[in-house]
């Protein structure tokens, strides 16, 4: 008789139905992070690569004059 009471209370238990569904929307949001970065990612090289070339532009001067 004890023994199926453990049975029935494990079988109740729903803290590892819990811990799944964490699982599953932590490796939901993980893929959504991924995709948005590969989807993103050809144009923040354009991005960067105009910055570039507008900061090679500037005429910086490193000697002050008197």
């Amino acid at each position: 008789m004890k023994r199926s009471s453990h049975l029935h209370r494990f079988l109740r238990d729903e803290d590892g139905a819990v811990t799944v569904d964490w699982v599953v929307l932590t490796a939901a949001v993980a893929f959504i992070c991924i995709a948005v970065g590969l989807a993103l990612r050809p144009a923040l090289a354009d991005l960067t690569g105009d910055t570039n070339g507008v900061m090679l532009a500037y005429d910086i001067e490193t000697e002050f004059e008197e």
